[in-house]
């Protein structure tokens, strides 16, 4: 399905997804965020890589051992050394850990690690970890382009911001799967087929994808996993001298900081987990979920979108339910016609592209004057740049071909934390119904999308599961009551299941809460960081 990533928004300057369509959009959201996309691969909801896993959602994950075996001292011993980046202000190590935690002789993972030290004034609180979701966002992109000269000045005056970027993500040893041209190839593909020829050329992308990870990432796959990535956060947060962690995950990263507290619950400091997924869904689970939270927002917008003169989906008065119709028909026009888009690679706007540009939008309201805009120029000029334009942004494609690692790891992580949602697509085609009532602009676009871990080359290592956490320190889980990627019901689910969790939410539209706009939510936070005290249960916020 889509990725679970947090938006740039374009007010403060700041789930679940496959390589089909997932990507960040490039002038309305943030840096470093994770999206979802129409055709790509549901963000997964748990990881595994060790025997800590729980077989299902009603078992629990096991909290490690407190100590540390002998056979990984000398990856928590190990001494960064810090190098200037290019980025004023920002220094660079590397970090290393084991390739398997299960055979730490077996090789190591080389991880790029980043950090801007406190300024001052007050004294100083540690590090403060950022992750912004995907699985496949740069958490060190995310930090040189916002989180380290973005977030509020108070809290970046007491903590060293930091960020890993998690194994087979960007510049820590990333995953590969497929040149440019082939993945624009892959990108364009019919992703609501209408018979049996589109249904096997669809089959044969998903093959595709994965066989070119299989070649050209062997090795790293199968250790990949969301346990083994907060793992490795215990390995940095010790290598950083801080004796808990402190952390603020958007979207799947909440997935990774309930991980690490269920791994390690007695060195949890002040969690964040912001836009939260909850862990014990199973992947058909997620996406259905998923559907039903980008309807939301569709329905969010058109209502916006008819009281606006530029709206080229309806005017005043026109229903949502109608606006949904409107835009359907013309991705079917879309499917049957393309249209030109202005490209130097000769892409034309496609069903697919144009799909994909509109789910970008949906992740923050802030981008919804360039979505009509967009649509406006497809449907009334046919021009289809402006769509374009965003369906790269969150592909995350570059004006010379060039694809962003994105989601390549998507992909690689979802497929090992969780079985595929189906894994045939006649399995499909029975659910089709289910997910056209749950968004008839989406559904059959995500159910179709959730067929791509079918054909993955490494099996699964995890299975969905409950996270507890206990005996950790109090936990906060932001969720957005009408957020696409990451249903509310999803951080009201993992707030029941984490011992210490108080619920904090944010009435409002877009994906994640923190650093958009709301006083009332990021002042509870930064309390929170700053000095320990958790939201009132049950706070709301607009």
């Amino acid at each position: 399905m889509y990725i679970r990533r947090t938006p740039r928004a374009a007010r403060s300057g700041r789930p679940i997804s496959s390589p089909r369509q997932s990507g960040a959009l490039s002038r309305t959201l943030r840096a470093g965020g994770v999206l979802l996309a129409a055709t790509a691969l549901l963000v997964s909801a748990c990881s595994s890589g060790s025997s800590t896993t729980a077989a299902t959602a009603d078992a629990v994950l096991a909290a490690l051992p407190s100590s540390t075996p002998s056979t990984l001292a000398p990856y928590y011993g190990q001494k960064l050394t810090w190098r200037t980046c290019g980025v004023p202000g920002f220094e660079c190590a590397t970090m290393k850990a084991p390739l398997d935690y299960a055979k730490p002789a077996s090789g190591d993972v080389r991880l790029a690690v980043s950090r801007k030290k406190a300024t001052g004034p007050g004294k100083s609180l540690g590090s403060l970890l950022v992750n912004p979701g995907g699985p496949g966002g740069s958490a060190v992109g995310y930090l040189q382009a916002y989180a380290g000269i973005g977030y509020p000045a108070e809290v970046r005056a007491r903590y060293d911001m930091v960020a890993v970027d998690p194994r087979g993500v960007a510049r820590s040893e990333p995953v590969e799967c497929l040149t440019g041209r082939e993945m624009d190839t892959y990108t364009q593909t019919d992703s609501t087929p209408d018979d049996e020829q589109e249904t096997d050329q669809l089959v044969d992308a998903y093959k595709q994808f994965a066989e070119g990870c299989g070649q050209r990432s062997a090795g790293l796959l199968r250790h990949v996993s969301t346990v083994e990535a907060a793992r490795d956060m215990d390995v940095l947060r010790a290598v950083l001298g801080d004796k808990k962690l402190t952390y603020v995950g958007a979207s799947y990263g909440t997935f990774l900081g309930a991980t690490y507290a269920g791994l390690f619950p007695d060195r949890v400091g002040r969690l964040v987990l912001d836009g939260a997924m909850d862990p014990s869904l199973s992947a058909r689970k997620l996406t259905e979920g998923q559907t039903a939270g980008f309807e939301t927002a569709f329905q969010s917008f058109a209502k916006d979108c008819v009281g606006q003169s530029d709206c080229p989906l309806g005017g005043a008065g026109t229903s949502a339910d109608q606006v949904g119709k409107n835009l359907k028909a013309f991705f079917q026009q879309l499917d049957a016609a393309p249209i030109p888009a202005g490209d130097a690679d000769g892409r034309e706007l496609g069903e697919a592209l144009a799909t994909t540009g509109v789910i970008a939008a949906m992740y923050d309201e802030a981008a919804w004057p360039q979505l009509r805009e967009a649509l406006t120029s497809a449907m009334k000029e046919k021009d289809g740049a402006g769509l374009l334009s965003l369906s790269d942004g969150y592909y995350e494609r570059d004006a010379d071909g060039r694809y962003a690692n994105l989601m390549y790891a998507n992909a690689a992580v979802n497929c090992l934390d969780l079985p595929a949602a189906f894994s045939r697509p006649d399995q499909v085609e029975e659910a089709l119904p289910s997910f056209e009532k749950a968004s008839p602009v989406f559904g059959e676009g995500l159910a179709w999308a959730s067929l791509n871990c079918a054909y993955w080359p490494v099996k699964p290592t995890g299975e969905p599961h409950r996270i507890e956490a206990k005996g950790a320190a109090p936990i906060l889980v932001v969720g957005t009551t009408r957020d696409p990627a990451t249903p509310y019901p999803w951080a009201q689910g993992l707030a029941s299941q984490l011992s210490s969790a108080t619920l904090l939410t944010y009435v409002g539209d877009g994906h994640t809460a923190y650093g958009r706009g709301s006083d009332c939510i990021d002042s509870t936070i930064n309390r929170y960081l700053l000095q320990g005290t958790p939201s009132t249960k049950g706070k709301r916020c607009s």
